[in-house]
């Protein structure tokens, strides 16, 4: 069972103490400014958000990272200030009024607060279909497998509502939750275990073990329903990938039709939600993907992971368009800033994408998905027959620069995933790699993740065996094209803003939200959004470092 604690007073506790930093060295330097080309970003040091009592990071709180959740309430909201904003740190749960660039954070003042005993609050999200001024429904997940759901604005205990309690459902870790869009009562967990189950929040959840009946399989994936005579929770369960494969994070399609799932066997999942069609699917060149984001136009997906790289995959064509190389480590979140995409207003249509990106290495990445890359015919559309042509890498000021390659010539089907050479036959797994080979092969995370990378168990009854037999056979393909076979591009900048690695990443009209694994929750100004009156919000000029 959960056990949580509303806390009102706590003792005192030191002051965070930051990471040594080599000064010597200015890109080691945390900056508190940054300048790009829209103007001047700055850090509201005054709209922090943390624990309303800052203890020293220390390795205790373990590999649970620090998320953040917001919500917009409707319109008339008494306090002026209509979002909330909830963020998990160790084993304690915080919902703010979130005042942005407008307000200095007090962190006394919280809506709510929660420690739990025994287990790690590991990913949450609000309802925005059924939110009011005076409810909120927020479901959350955790590092035992239970989900609980509760309002953190009427705080009423006979609202609180556990599922996978006793872990009859899944034993592992919750990895994502998420609202299924435009639902009052359905939800959508994934779990460490390569599993995904569908919940009503209305209904309750089997006490045994559950048995389940096969609905609907493809190649690697299949959805199941529970065998029961009277409705029970879960309403679906989706096994994706090799047993015992953590699926790291899922998302929506803004329009509400797709669904991406990104797992640690390496392979990103396109979905038709309602259909549990396999769309199309995407693979890293090593390791897991641990996050992903779709555009706001729903026809680009981006994921990052293991292999310190973002990856652009366009929906319309079922392939990868685009990798970009900028992290010196794992990539822990990518999202779009649909503030700062630029429109063609007279054909309505988009000419760049501005995307963001966070990880181990405590950088943040600006990049400019633009033009060049989005009209480039890539080789790998279905039912073509091309000869490779240039290297292309995209810098971050847009130009586009290309780098002879040797020819090949490959023909694919629809899938897009089967290649032929028309030179050599690629017969060892020392050729298949050398085509894609980048950096330094001694690149290592400092952060263990505790998964198994590229599991090579058997899959799951119900999954097709052809991901198992060779995952190799996708380099070259649409899937997973080689480096040199499909564009690269360049961050526009990256800067190191934290201490820790960091672990969450929001862009808002007027600013952009940071979090790390110390627990703070950073925000951002956007260039021009800081007024006289909120000035003194800003990190002091003369300790700053502006690049």
């Amino acid at each position: 069972m959960l056990n949580h604690e509303r806390v009102t007073d706590e003792a005192d506790h030191c002051d965070i103490m930051a990471s040594s930093v080599d000064g010597g060295e200015e890109e080691d330097k945390v900056k508190t400014q940054f300048v790009v080309r829209d103007g001047t970003y700055k850090r509201m040091t005054l709209s922090e958000y943390s624990r309303p009592n800052r203890v020293a990071y220390t390795t205790n709180q373990g590999n649970t990272a620090v998320k953040v959740s917001f919500i917009t309430l409707p319109d008339p909201d008494p306090s002026g200030y209509p979002e909330r904003l909830c963020f998990n740190t160790g084993k304690e749960l915080y919902v703010f009024v979130y005042k942005g660039v407008k307000k200095a954070a007090d962190l006394t003042k919280y809506v709510d607060k929660k420690i739990y005993k025994g287990t790690n609050p590991t990913s949450h999200d609000f309802n925005r279909f059924t939110a009011t001024v005076d409810s909120i429904s927020l479901v959350v997940g955790f590092s035992t497998g239970p989900i609980q759901l509760f309002d953190p604005i009427k705080r009423e205990e006979k609202d609180f509502k556990t599922f996978n309690e006793h872990t009859s459902i899944d034993k592992s870790k919750v990895t994502c939750v998420r609202w299924v869009p435009n639902s009052k009562n359905l939800f959508l967990a994934s779990y460490a275990s390569g599993h995904m189950y569908l919940f009503n929040q209305d209904l309750p959840c089997c006490i045994s073990t559950p048995s389940y009946q096969l609905l609907q399989s493809g190649e690697g994936y299949a959805v199941y329903t529970l065998k029961s005579k009277s409705p029970l929770n879960p309403v679906q369960r989706w096994v994706i990938g090799h047993e015992g494969s953590s699926i790291n994070e899922f998302a929506f399609s803004p329009c509400n039709t797709y669904l991406a799932v990104v797992s640690q066997d390496g392979f990103l999942r396109v979905f038709n939600y309602s259909t549990m069609e396999l769309v199309g699917r995407a693979r890293s060149y090593y390791g897991g993907f641990l996050c992903v984001c779709w555009s706001p136009d729903s026809k680009y997906v981006v994921v990052g992971g293991e292999d310190d790289l973002i990856t652009v995959w366009r929906l319309k064509d079922r392939c990868v368009v685009a990798r970009g190389d900028g992290h010196h480590s794992w990539v822990s979140v990518v999202a779009f800033d649909p503030y700062s995409t630029q429109l063609d207003t007279e054909e309505d249509k988009v000419m760049c994408y501005r995307l963001g990106s966070v990880g181990q290495d405590t950088q943040l990445c600006l990049w400019d998905i633009t033009e060049d890359v989005l009209t480039q015919t890539n080789i790998f559309t279905a039912r073509t027959k091309t000869t490779t042509s240039n290297n292309s890498t995209i810098t971050g000021n847009g130009t586009l620069k290309c780098h002879n390659n040797t020819n090949s010539t490959t023909n694919h089907k629809d899938s897009g995933d089967h290649s032929t050479s028309a030179t050599h036959p690629v017969t060892s797994l020392t050729q298949r790699l050398a085509g894609f080979s980048f950096g330094s092969s001694d690149k290592k995370s400092s952060h263990d993740h505790n998964h198994h990378s590229n599991s090579r168990s058997s899959p799951n009854p119900g999954l097709s065996a052809l991901d198992s037999t060779d995952p190799m056979r996708l380099i070259g393909t649409a899937s997973c094209p080689r480096y040199d076979q499909c564009p690269r591009i360049e961050p526009l900048i990256r800067k190191k803003i934290a201490h820790e690695r960091l672990t969450a990443l929001v862009f808002k009209e007027d600013c952009f939200v940071a979090a790390c694994q110390d627990g703070n929750v950073y925000t951002w100004a956007r260039p021009g959004k800081i007024s006289s009156q909120n000035s003194h919000l800003v990190a002091g000029t003369g300790s700053s470092t502006v690049v």
